[in-house]
């Protein structure tokens, strides 16, 4: 299998691995500023669900290639969690000439409500619960917002949970322990997902090692949770039983996997791995990567749930907690097949996706 996200391989319609993306859809509007970008990876399983990133590109290049990336994690994520959706993302790149944030957000909305259902939109990096309101007065095909009644609003938690049941998970398949007290944590990155999975981490006893570029942030977890902290630049180079990238992608270098000194690589951020290789070298070494598509799928359980109505807080955060099942299963076929779990993962998913093909024909 060729690499996963290899920028070089990267085109204009997909990442150099598995198929082209079914669509690709760049909006721009003067009035607002908007520049936008929605990739749409698969809709074997449904429509495309993946929430809006809101950031700052060095080059639309790049903003592109996130796109292409992301959506094509959030089909294996939908996949691997058994949702009916296919995979999509969208991405908003961050100007100075966006001075009306409502206006800008609005523009999205009618960008995601051109397409009449083939991409669902919610919450994700740099957006916010306001964002996304601003979206819903333009379309219908949004997720992730608080509702009077019923289930629903910021992600965020579900994601952290999910997370921290696959460290729990983890903990046990590699390090034979049933409890997470006195277990050693590197949590890269203090944004929503991340302070909560600090705070869920502390509670189950765990020891924290933090870094975050907020020094607020910083010090307001060594306060909360005795946690310590170091630079952003050190936390891949200490020594720890797990490390949790909970920040952007792409962290996992290749120097970053031949040389960290960690028995365990779970986290919140997607796309960790700058590419496949990396995690083979991670298995080589005998590093446990749990696949972010996997055990971050809390999020997208809890929005796919949202729009398709019906659940509440219960029954989704007992979906969420069948990701630790998942990651033990998604064990069970390393151990058979010899891969890296980064691979036997991005196998599983396409098997469920090329199932649901077959059986559609």
């Amino acid at each position: 299998m060729t690499n996963q996200f290899n920028s070089r391989a990267a085109g204009l319609f997909g990442t150099g691995e598995g198929p082209a993306h079914e669509r690709i859809v760049l909006t721009t509007c003067a009035k607002s500023g908007l520049q936008s970008i929605i990739a749409v990876y698969n809709t074997t399983l449904g429509p495309a669900f993946g929430g809006c990133r809101y950031w700052t590109y060095a080059h639309e290049a790049d903003a592109l290639l996130d796109a292409l990336r992301l959506s094509q994690g959030m089909a294996y994520k939908n996949a691997l969690a058994d949702l009916p959706f296919g995979g999509g993302k969208a991405v908003i790149l961050r100007t100075a000439g966006q001075t009306d944030r409502s206006q800008l957000f609005r523009a999205f909305g009618r960008a995601v409500e051109s397409l009449d259902g083939l991409y669902i939109t919610a919450e994700d990096v740099g957006t916010t619960v306001g964002d996304m309101r601003a979206a819903q007065t333009e379309t219908r095909y949004i997720s992730g917002m608080p509702r009077d009644g019923g289930f629903g609003g910021n992600p965020s938690p579900k994601t952290a949970y999910g997370v921290f049941v696959g460290i729990e998970a983890a903990v046990q398949y590699v390090l034979g322990r049933s409890s997470l007290a006195g277990v050693t944590v590197a949590v890269q990155g203090l944004g929503s997902v991340g302070w909560d999975l600090c705070q869920q981490l502390s509670d189950a006893g765990a020891k924290l090692i933090v870094s975050d570029v907020d020094g607020t942030k910083v010090a307001l977890a060594r306060d909360r949770f005795g946690a310590h902290p170091v630079a952003p630049s050190e936390i891949v180079g200490v020594e720890a039983d797990v490390f949790a990238p909970c920040a952007l992608g792409a962290v996992i270098t290749p120097t970053v996997a031949e040389q960290c000194r960690f028995r365990i690589v779970a986290g919140g951020a997607n796309n960790q791995l700058a590419t496949l290789e990396e995690g083979d070298t991670l298995h080589r070494r005998g590093i446990f990567f749990a696949p972010d598509f996997l055990i971050n799928a809390g999020g997208i359980i809890s929005c796919a749930r949202e729009y398709l109505g019906g659940s509440d807080e219960a029954t989704v955060m007992g979906e969420v907690a069948g990701i630790r099942e998942r990651l033990l299963q998604l064990a069970r076929r390393v151990e058979q097949t010899g891969e890296a779990p980064a691979r036997a993962a991005v196998n599983w998913a396409q098997e469920k996706i090329e199932r649901a093909s077959m059986t559609r024909k």
